[in-house]
């Protein structure tokens, strides 16, 4: 299953996502960067700021800062990951910035329920805004 990020709230989808990494399906979530969080965006930065500054630089715990990996760990805290049946259904999922060369034919699904527009609120960010406040540029995840 192939499932465009674009416009779709992270929590939902990560949710939705877990659910069916769970029952055995293989998940590949595209445009990554285009995921929302709603919030207003001081807390949100505030959030991820505070997240990235928590541990040891060298020792951790470590936090992404990729649009990408936020993503994936979003869904991993939805799944009982420490289990091997946790493990298993993480292996399954697969997230991309953008759409990749192999996926250019194929077509994307959509969830219904998780879309910007059943969301009543106009405060929202997107992974890749949220991606370059922490510190990584576009031309690195574009390329």
């Amino acid at each position: 299953m192939i499932i465009d990020a674009k416009d779709l709230i992270m929590g939902r989808l990560a949710a939705q996502v877990a659910k069916k990494l769970l029952e055995g399906e293989k998940i590949s979530i595209i445009n990554a960067e285009s995921a929302i969080i709603t919030g207003s965006r001081n807390h949100i930065l505030d959030h991820y700021r505070q997240r990235r500054a928590r541990g040891h630089p060298y020792h951790g715990p470590h936090f992404p800062r990729m649009p990408d990996r936020i993503l994936r760990r979003a869904v991993r805290g939805m799944l009982p990951y420490k289990r091997k049946r946790g493990r298993d259904a993480f292996h399954r999922l697969k997230v991309f910035i953008g759409k990749p060369q192999a996926l250019k034919d194929v077509e994307s699904q959509t969830i219904p329920g998780i879309n910007l527009a059943s969301s009543n609120t106009g405060k929202f960010m997107r992974l890749g805004d949220i991606s370059r406040e922490l510190g990584i540029s576009r031309d690195r995840w574009e390329s």
